[in-house]
């Protein structure tokens, strides 16, 4: 019951806000639809403009990380080939070795 009761309070005073607003509105109707058109203009300029940044930004991101990826990659694989070298010196030494011995 109390629910109710705040609701009806809250709508009560969203309908005396907006009628106070509507009574002591410092421009015209047309004025200010006007106002809130070119403020909605403005809006959607910065949010258009905001999301070509952001586009940018992303896609320089993208290209950053696809350098670091190869240059990781490369890494990995000049580590892995001298793995594989020190693993065929250290097995063809020995047999060098003994081969010597005989």
């Amino acid at each position: 019951m109390e629910d109710d009761s705040k609701f009806s309070y809250f709508f009560l005073g969203l309908g005396l806000g907006v009628a106070v607003g509507l009574l002591f509105a410092p421009k015209a109707g047309t004025e200010t639809r006007e106002l809130l058109r070119s403020k909605a203009d403005e809006g959607k300029d910065y949010l258009r403009r905001r999301s070509l940044e952001l586009r940018d930004t992303a896609t320089d991101a993208i290209e950053r990380s696809k350098t670091a990826v190869n240059r990781q990659r490369d890494h990995l694989s000049a580590a892995v080939e001298a793995g594989k070298q020190a693993y065929r010196d250290a097995v063809t030494k020995p047999v060098a070795d003994s081969a010597e011995g005989l």
